[in-house]
């Protein structure tokens, strides 16, 4: 459902500067069309996880190629293809970094075979009162400021939680709302005063808190701005027709260079300017809005919010540049090595046309070529045993079920966690929870009810034991989770109050030597979870030249175009330590596999001479 970005036109060679603005799936189309009129290609400029694109849908086709930009999307799809059994060939770049993944029902391992790590959080307390890295920021301004002042109203906020004042609280109740007749200057300045003045005296108020740490400065508008100063922006028409896209504070200030790092006072009217815009221009869309890394006045709003906060805490102030990819979680896509990856996807689609299943190869893209090898073949795995999703293994969740909700249960697990769009909750024969189209309005309302109350309250009570049944009509999946009744969690360990285990890898083979290694990515796209994500590497054997030995414990063989190429490597001592398995150029949610030592492949190479 995309539409062309200008910063989308230098990882391919498709889209030019004419199309942007104009839906990538028909504009592809078209471009294809071009050079190879004779063939058939519908595009669909739409939402791959509507209705309409069900396990019917999926039926009609041999094979599907993913090239999507986020991980709900390739869960849904991976669920969807596992339901029609129609083989899928995953894909995705991350900088220089790619891979192609052949995924068969029954064959090999579907794409969630492998838990991906969960995203980085932060703890509320570090965000909102002992902020000691730009992220954290950027999350603030993305995830509490942008979303009280412009996100649903309803939605529970932290903005104002203080481990140290719970007054501050009350003096706030009703700060965020404009009052009637305000002029949109004393209001930006009202939220500017309170954000980054009062709610910082109150965090700073705290003697304890700032023994080992820097103690912030307040900063009030007036201290950096003079008052006839926003005014000398200008006047803006209000709810002009207008692209929202073109909406620019720094086009109003005059800034021009997303790389230049702003001053205070930059960012201080970039501030105001962008709250004026939204309320001048966008003011229908306040309410029900939430951070897109494409929305240029989303952006410039949160660059300047997270610059102010950063320069009260003694923070380095950032670009619009930089910021943009921390709140976006970006690397910056390459075209060579979205071709590189375009190629390997067609030679895998291919292979399994030809039904030619010995020869299916998952192949990583590595970033620096290493015993004469950028490509890594490797024969793909067999099924988890302990997957949920395709091989049906039950999960457990630890909760509280005294004092967590329906909701929580619903929001945290089913949906965030297991992917699950449109779920059916059971505890045997009852059904507690249901979405759909064909609902009457007293089921709604019952359904609606349940949310609110705490497990062990509902009219059939969830328990430590009970068996919870979970299903999506749509991916027809099916996912039993065990309960245990657990009274207490940490706080930053465990944010949630929940923990979902079961959906594990499978447990290493005995004799199997591995090591673990921690390398960080930031994935590349739109989702705007609270916070950057550090991936584990997951473990490799140090193993026999024709073998590569896997998380799961059993060994993928090395292709034999991949014997070939270490056994002409020459001899070096640096160890290989590039990443293996990406998720895509878009993703925040990637995972990586690191091969530790290549050089003891070369062992045999040795023997044999």
């Amino acid at each position: 459902m995309d539409t062309i970005e200008v910063s989308n036109l230098n990882r391919q060679f498709l889209f030019r500067q004419s199309h942007v603005g104009q839906s990538k799936a028909k504009v592809a189309r078209d471009a294809v069309l071009k050079f190879r009129p004779q063939m058939s290609i519908t595009a669909h400029h739409a939402n791959v996880k509507d209705p309409k694109f069900n396990v019917e849908f999926f039926k009609q086709f041999n094979v599907v190629l993913n090239g999507l930009d986020n991980l709900d999307a390739r869960r849904h799809v991976n669920r969807l293809c596992l339901a029609a059994d129609v083989p899928l060939v995953e894909s995705g770049t991350t900088g220089f970094l790619g891979q192609v993944t052949v995924h068969v029902k029954g064959k090999t391992e579907c794409y969630e075979c492998q838990p991906k790590p969960a995203p980085k959080t932060y703890p509320v307390c570090t965000i909102t009162s002992t902020p000691s890295k730009f992220v954290h920021c950027i999350v603030w301004a993305k995830d509490l400021l942008f979303a009280k002042l412009f996100g649903d109203k309803n939605q529970e906020n932290d903005l104002n939680v203080r481990s140290s004042d719970a007054s501050s609280s009350a003096h706030a109740e009703d700060v965020f709302v404009r009052r009637k007749d305000e002029d949109i200057d004393q209001y930006g300045r009202r939220i500017y005063d309170h954000v980054f003045g009062y709610n910082i005296e109150v965090a700073s108020s705290n003697e304890e808190t700032w023994k080992n740490r820097n103690r912030p400065k307040p900063i009030y508008s007036a201290d950096v701005m003079p008052e006839n100063l926003t005014e000398q922006n200008g006047n803006v028409a209000k709810n002009c027709v207008v692209d929202t896209s073109s909406v620019s504070a720094m086009a109003s200030l005059g800034l021009k260079n997303p790389q230049d790092t702003w001053t205070l006072l930059e960012s201080s009217r970039i501030f105001l300017e962008a709250l004026k815009l939204f309320f001048a221009k966008r003011e229908k869309e306040i309410g029900n809005l939430s951070f897109d890394k494409d929305d240029q006045l989303a952006v410039e709003f949160v660059t300047a919010a997270a610059n102010i906060r950063a320069a009260s805490f003694g923070i380095s102030l950032h670009s619009l540049f930089e910021a943009k990819g921390i709140a976006g979680n970006i690397v910056h896509a390459v075209a060579t090595t979205n071709a590189i990856i375009a190629g390997l996807i067609v030679i895998e689609a291919i292979k399994v046309l030809l039904k030619d299943t010995d020869k299916y190869r998952m192949t990583y893209c590595l970033e620096h070529i290493t015993k004469k090898m950028l490509l890594m073949p490797v024969e793909p795995y067999e099924p988890n045993k302990s997957c949920y999703v395709c091989s049906e293994t039950p999960l457990s969740l630890e909760i509280n079920t005294s004092r967590s909700k329906l909701r929580d249960f619903v929001e945290k697990i089913v949906k965030a966690k297991l992917g699950i769009n449109f779920p059916l909750i059971m505890h045997g024969s009852n059904l507690l929870y249901e979405v759909g189209d064909d609902l009457d309005e007293v089921e709604v309302a019952n359904y609606a009810a349940n949310l609110e109350k705490v497990l062990s309250q509902l009219p059939s009570p969830v328990t430590n034991g009970t068996m919870l049944t979970v299903e999506d009509l749509q991916q027809e999946l099916t996912c039993n989770i065990n309960i245990k009744h657990r009274e207490e969690f940490d706080e930053e360990k465990e944010p949630d109050g929940m923990l979902l285990s079961g959906w594990t890898q499978a447990p290493p083979a005995k004799d199997d030597k591995q090591s673990m290694n921690d390398k960080q990515s930031i994935g590349n796209g739109g989702d705007s979870s609270n916070a950057l994500q550090t991936e584990p590497a997951d473990a490799v054997k140090d193993g026999e030249m024709e073998e590569i030995s896997e998380p799961s414990g059993k060994k993928r063989k090395l292709s034999e175009g991949s014997k070939a190429s270490i056994l002409d490597a020459t001899d070096g001592t640096r160890n290989h330590k590039e990443v293996e398995k990406l998720d895509d150029d878009d993703d925040d949610d990637d995972d990586v596999v690191m091969f530790d030592d290549l050089d003891s492949m070369t062992n045999k190479k040795k023997r044999l001479q």
